[in-house]
């Protein structure tokens, strides 16, 4: 009998790059022996599958996109968590007279970048509306507003608690009535403040035959219906676990802030096909530069000082939507302030002299 091993570690259909292995073993995850048996080696035992794909997957990560495994894994896991909260991958079809570039996408952050202010403010208090919670709950996230709306930047620190106490406010709550608080915050609260010039840059990607993608820390479902709204290929964001239509309280992947959004960024890549070299990132955080930085294109958009002095000194395109902070630059606040007396001023002679 022939006994003949085949020592060939790469046969003839194995991916030919690290790239293409990663591609597959993402879009298989989850069922690494048909993987393994179909397209890598020869069958073996499970636990020798797991970890001969585990090492396969960690150097392509680590090659591809200088991530570890289990930092990659995280982002597949809100990925797939994103896909399974809007029960489909892509929320729109493309519009079928545009031709399709299939490799490039434009990432959008949320929260000053797209829209004035906070989405989780503005959930917070529709949910306070609601009776999620009560307003001395709510307190501590409007001072957390309005420092973003006067700094111009927001804290880790305060995004990452504020996503924790909206995981506790939603324990026990069910989905549908999430999804329906959302459709009313979005359409009453979010749309009208929706900055021009980042929608425009949003549709000029889409009339390129482009994905446009927004990735944000606040709850997936909130981002999706924004995203659906405006037309966008799909919306990635912070997930919430829930059993049978029920929130748990617990947390799927990571939370899509600072790396987190790297992460589920590169897993999409992956998934997508997607070359992140040609692919367009925009934001107004430096907590956002991780995801910046992995994309051939990279745009500040209304920038907090730190991101706006690294933008500059890596020659970022920087673009400023903002109205009333570009005016204190200007102007300062006390010339504004003395303004926005005397024009109050004006007004009360003027009602009593006519």
């Amino acid at each position: 009998m022939d006994r003949t091993v085949d020592t060939n570690p790469h046969p003839d259909h194995f991916p030919p790059s690290a790239r293409e292995f990663l591609s597959s073993w993402t879009a298989s995850r989850g069922n690494v022996r048909h993987f393994m048996e179909d397209i890598a080696v020869p069958p073996i035992d499970s636990e020798h599958q797991r970890e001969a794909g585990e090492a396969a997957a960690a150097a392509a990560i680590q090659e591809v996109f200088g991530l570890q495994l289990e930092d990659y894994s995280a982002g597949l896991d809100s990925v797939r968590g994103s896909f399974a909260a809007a029960g489909t991958a892509k929320l729109t079809a493309p519009d079928p007279d545009i031709p399709v570039d299939p490799g490039a996408a434009a990432f959008f952050d949320v929260d000053n970048t797209l829209i004035q202010g906070s989405s989780l403010v503005q959930l917070a208090m529709g949910m306070a509306k609601h009776k999620f919670f009560t307003a001395r709950d709510v307190a501590p996230i409007a001072w957390k507003q309005a420092k973003f709306r006067l700094t111009g930047s927001e804290n880790a620190a305060d995004v990452a608690s504020g996503r924790i106490q909206a995981l506790e406010f939603i324990k026990g709550r069910r989905v549908d009535e999430l999804v329906e608080l959302g459709e009313a915050i979005v359409d009453k609260r979010m749309i009208n403040k929706v900055y021009a010039g980042t929608r425009d840059l949003a549709h000029m990607h889409l009339d390129a035959g482009q994905q446009v993608w927004l990735v944000t820390a606040t709850p997936v479902q909130l981002a999706q219906i924004l995203a659906e709204r405006l037309g966008f290929t799909g919306a990635l964001g912070t997930v919430p676990e829930q059993i049978d239509g029920v929130f748990t309280g617990r947390l799927v992947g990571d939370i899509l802030h600072g790396p987190g959004k790297k992460h589920a960024v590169a897993a999409l890549s992956s998934l997508e096909g997607l070359d992140l070299a040609r692919c367009t990132a925009y934001s107004d955080s430096a907590n956002d530069i991780p995801l910046l930085s992995m994309v051939g294109t990279a745009v500040a958009i209304n920038p907090d000082k730190t991101l706006k002095a690294e933008a500059a000194k890596r020659g970022w395109v920087i673009r400023d939507y903002r109205n009333v902070r570009r005016a204190v630059r200007t102007y300062g606040v006390p010339a504004l302030a003395a303004a926005g007396v005397s024009l109050a001023g004006y007004n009360v002679r003027r009602r009593f002299t006519h």
